[in-house]
């Protein structure tokens, strides 16, 4: 699976964020850094749903279409 540039970014900069030294932080500046990986952790994951390009149903809906299938032909 490639990786675009841009995850690549969002990927380096999570990389960073663990790697500070949170001790030193002031609250404030720790309550935006959360945010921030709160963020790229979304886009990467929509980034990811979004790269699949497959089609899921459900067993439900597989069956449905089957037995409208048998009765239609």
């Amino acid at each position: 699976m490639e990786i675009s540039s841009e995850a690549q970014a969002m990927i380096l900069r999570l990389e960073e964020i663990k790697a500070m030294d949170l001790t030193e932080k002031t609250k404030s500046e720790k309550k935006e850094l959360r945010a921030e990986v709160k963020m790229i952790k979304s886009d990467l994951k929509a980034e990811n749903l979004n790269s699949s390009g497959g089609l899921y149903i459900s067993v439900g809906a597989a069956i449905l279409i089957v037995l409208l299938l048998i009765l239609l032909l």
